[in-house]
Parts: C-alpha cells; sequence; structure tokens
C-alpha cells in the first residue's frame, strides 16, 4: 500500500469513527477539531523556555519540576492537559557529566504545549533510529560537541510520556532576568540537540 493510499483510508475510518460517535451523542459536532485547536494554540517554545528560565533562577522550583513536572506546571499557568487526558511529563536536567536528548522511536511523541508543533526533522525516520544507535555522532550534526566523558541519555516518549531537556544554565548569566533568560532557551535546546 502507498503511503498516500494509506493515509487515506486511516483518515476515512477517522471520519467514520468520529461520525458515530457524534451520532450516539458521546462527542458534539466538530468537538474533535476544537480541541486540537485549544491544545495547539497554546503551543510554543516560549512556555518551555519561560520553565527553563525559572528553573534556573529558582532552586526550589527546579527540584519540583524534576521531581514532579506535572505539579509544578500550574505555578507558571502552564499544564500538560489537552486532548483526552493528561500527559506525564518527565524534565530531564543536563549536568557536566550527563546530557539529555529526546526522540520519539516510533512516531513523533512530544511536548506541544511546552515546545510547539514538532520540527520537521524531528519526526523524520534519520532523526528517530540514529539518535537511539548514535547520539554522539546524531548531536555532532546539530553543533553539539560534548566532552567523550560526558554520558548521553536519550529518553524515549510515548502516547503517555512526554519529555523535555532542562540545559544547563550558560556561564555568565548571573545578572539576567528571568524573561532575559528565557529568551536564551531555544525549542532544539528543550529537546537536547542544543545546549542551549
Amino acid at each position: 500500500m502507498s503511503g498516500n493510499h494509506s493515509s487515506s483510508v486511516i483518515s476515512a475510518r477517522v471520519r467514520h469513527v468520529e461520525a458515530l460517535l457524534e451520532q450516539r451523542g458521546l462527542l458534539e459536532g466538530g468537538e474533535i477539531d476544537r480541541r486540537i485547536d485549544e491544545f495547539a494554540a497554546g503551543g510554543t517554545p516560549a512556555n518551555g523556555a519561560r520553565v527553563v528560565a525559572r528553573a534556573w533562577i529558582d532552586p526550589g522550583f527546579a527540584e519540583r519540576l524534576l521531581t514532579d513536572a506535572n505539579a509544578a506546571l500550574p505555578e507558571l499557568g502552564l499544564s500538560m492537559s489537552g486532548g483526552l487526558q493528561e500527559q506525564r511529563l518527565k524534565v530531564v536536567a543536563n549536568s557536566a557529566e550527563e546530557h539529555n536528548v529526546v526522540v520519539c522511536t516510533l512516531c513523533s511523541c512530544y511536548p506541544i504545549a511546552l515546545l510547539g508543533p514538532s520540527p520537521g526533522w524531528y519526526k523524520s525516520e534519520a532523526y528517530r533510529s540514529r539518535v537511539v544507535r548514535d547520539p554522539r555522532g546524531v548531536l555532532a550534526e546539530f553543533g553539539v560537541e560534548l566532552p567523550a566523558a560526558t554520558r548521553i541519555s536519550v529518553w524515549d516518549a510515548s502516547a503517555e510520556s512526554r519529555y523535555m531537556v532542562l540545559p544547563r544554565r550558560p556561564e555568565g548569566t548571573g545578572s539576567l532576568s528571568e524573561e532575559e533568560l528565557a529568551g536564551l532557551v531555544t525549542r532544539k535546546g528543550l529537546i537536547g540537540t542544543a545546549l542551549v
């Protein structure tokens, strides 16, 4: 089956199931589209950057974030709810000894609310398969050269669990405000394919 034919068959099945749910009164007309739109509307890498900046300036928040990210996010007016169920978020912190990188080997599971829509390379089969086998090589292609002694941990997202990297705070940023710190953080840094 070609990719286009396969996706059109799946789309038709999804539309059929949606119509049945609407007919039986389990969904209002257009409810799925509205929920997807609501979920995606607030998703931006600026949200993840705000989380990181707060963690950099507030050690208590950083500890809560690393212990239970879902419980810490509401402190900034954010959450991982959206769609039909809340997704579990685990935040993993980079250190001098360990660098973290996120992937979804099955598809492209990703914390949209905190990072915005996933970049094309994150969804690509090349990234999804290679970062697991050769994370150091893939990171080098992104321009991230790590000392040989730095351990690289690869976190595989799933439909239920999402991951976000807490990058190391750059040296010389002690005088920056929380807003200025957030401006340093990139989506690639939140995935682990950049240092910040």
